[in-house]
């Protein structure tokens, strides 16, 4: 079951105040420009102006997103933070096609993926994952005062309140919505990172969006947010499993991706397992894995000094014991 708990509120916390000034945030909701991407009649990525620039120097990138546009409307992936950034993406439609946006889906429940449904136009259908649905529903204020400790004071993210979802998503399962001349797929692949990750798969252009699972390219790694190391592996394998050797990927946070750029995350999750095992097998605590199992060769991500021994060891580490 989804739910980020109050250990790891506490610990995001900690690492966002030690980690960045609390004026400075690690992206800037208010500076942030998009754009798109055509990548084939009707399909289009977006994502920060600046993205390639910092993938290549291992920083963090805003929020990234798609639209499809088929023959009855547009389906949009990801509806950004605030309004600010929600409005950049329909000009970014409205630039692409006068068609309306028939379906919004957030991949997950962060607020950067999913804030914006409340400026969705009110026929607009919002499709989520039950479980991100019961997270916003319990925690919607903490989380919410977590985004802005994150992305700071007066970005937009005072006014939002939640939108509930049209359609709901349930776990370890699909849909597929007909958009007239083209098929889109909303799949759970299993747990990902917050137990309540869609997929969006377009089988006609093999293009598909991943949301956080996949944050970027090398040297970004996967945030075990909630741990369940084993699962994620898993999911991530069955996701490379099931794409074709030309897929496109378009991560949470970042530009496009081919394939086989995710052989980094899944090697650096694979990695984590196996020396964490030895690590448990050898008898060793907490800390004495954490000195050991520092996976020099997987360096290079700017939040890498924080993610994988305060985050992602501790959580491998629980999560291995436990099995």
């Amino acid at each position: 079951m989804l739910h980020l708990n109050k250990k790891i509120f506490i610990v995001l916390f900690l690492f966002i105040s030690g980690f960045v000034l609390a004026t400075e945030p690690v992206w800037d909701a208010n500076k942030v420009i998009l754009k798109s991407e055509k990548i084939t009649s009707g399909v289009y990525a977006y994502y920060p102006t600046n993205a390639k620039e910092l993938e290549k120097k291992g920083l963090a990138v805003a929020t990234s997103g798609g639209f499809i546009i088929g023959n009855k409307g547009i389906f949009l992936i990801e509806t950004m933070i605030n309004k600010r950034l929600h409005k950049q993406v329909q000009q970014l439609i409205k630039e692409a096609s006068n068609k309306r946006v028939l379906y919004a889906v957030n991949t997950s429940f962060h607020g950067d993926h999913s804030y914006g449904n409340m400026y969705l136009n009110k026929n607009t259908i919002i499709i989520q994952h039950q479980n991100a649905k019961n997270y916003i529903a319990k925690h919607f204020e903490n989380d919410k005062k977590f985004m802005i400790n994150t992305f700071g004071k007066n970005r937009g993210i005072e006014e939002i309140v939640p939108t509930l979802p049209d359609i709901l998503i349930q776990e370890n399962s699909s849909m597929s919505i007909d958009l007239g001349n083209r098929i889109v797929e909303i799949i759970d692949f299993g747990f990902a990172q917050t137990g309540g990750d869609l997929f969006i798969w377009l089988p006609d252009s093999k293009v598909l969006w991943t949301g956080n699972p996949i944050i970027t390219f090398k040297p970004s790694v996967p945030w075990l947010l909630d741990g369940h190391l084993v699962e994620t592996l898993s999911s991530l394998k069955k996701v490379y499993a099931f794409l074709p050797k030309d897929a496109k990927i378009i991560p949470g946070h970042g530009s496009i991706m081919q394939k086989e750029d995710l052989k980094w995350h899944i090697n650096y999750l694979q990695t984590i397992k196996d020396e964490v095992s030895k690590a448990i097998k050898e008898g060793l605590s907490l800390e004495e894995t954490v000195k050991k199992v520092s996976m020099e060769e997987f360096k290079g991500y700017a939040l890498f000094g924080w993610v994988h021994p305060k985050l992602n060891i501790p959580a491998a580490y629980k999560d291995l014991k436990k099995k």
